[in-house]
């Protein structure tokens, strides 16, 4: 958990404030502090399996950071905010939401089953903590709205943008995220079908956050 912090906290220090990139890092960092404060205070059933899904979990956003750093390309649920971090056009509120949609959509179900294996567990062993780490992103979630959201006096930006961002729900993909972790976890031994429909993942939570990221007249 520290050298995730550590990373998290080197990105937020060194990127560009308006980078949509760092937009989103600021968002996830308070989280992940928020879950090191419980983890601490043993809030957590099993402290050292939450600790495994919340590094497992920031771990596939730092890979999707490392690919784009060195030229390649990260998965396809990220892809669109890293091709339009530095759009004008795109409000802060419209990355931070982009990320988190990318990270609850695709990488919390791939986590879910990455931790299950590396603790010999049924992901339904891990559903307590998962659930509480969702309880923070929701509460989050509320937050980032109620902060990047423009002002009444920007109700002509505000107006689209609430319109484009009200049908996506962290609820519905939290949700989401469960079911497609327990059949990644029942296609485990189907190698080829497990990596079909975790490609198929990829590319559905990519196109929603492009729609996400669609940019604003000023």
């Amino acid at each position: 958990m520290d050298a995730v912090l550590t990373r998290m906290r080197s990105l937020a220090a060194t990127l560009p404030e308006r980078d949509g990139i760092a937009v989103f890092n600021r968002v996830y960092l308070t989280v992940t502090e928020a879950v090191g404060h419980r983890l601490t205070a043993g809030r957590f059933t099993d402290p050292h399996a939450a600790a495994t899904l919340d590094v497992r979990f920031a771990g596939r956003y730092l890979a999707a950071v490392d690919a784009a750093d060195r030229g390649r390309r990260p998965p396809a649920c990220w892809r669109p905010l890293f091709q339009l971090r530095r759009h004008p056009g795109v409000r802060p509120l419209q990355f931070a939401l982009a990320g988190v949609n990318a990270h609850i959509g695709h990488d919390l179900a791939l986590a879910v089953v990455d931790a299950s294996l590396a603790l010999g567990c049924e992901p339904e062993d891990l559903e307590s903590d998962f659930d509480r780490v969702g309880d923070l992103l929701a509460a989050l979630e509320e937050r980032v709205r109620e902060e990047l959201m423009p002002g009444p006096d920007l109700l002509q930006i505000a107006d689209p943008l609430t319109h484009l961002l009200s049908a996506w729900s962290l609820e519905r993909a939290r949700d989401a995220a469960w079911s497609s972790a327990r059949a990644l976890w029942a296609l485990r031994r189907l190698p080829d079908v497990a990596e079909e429909f975790a490609q198929r993942l990829d590319a559905a939570v990519g196109f929603a956050g492009r729609m996400m990221l669609t940019p604003l007249p000023h």
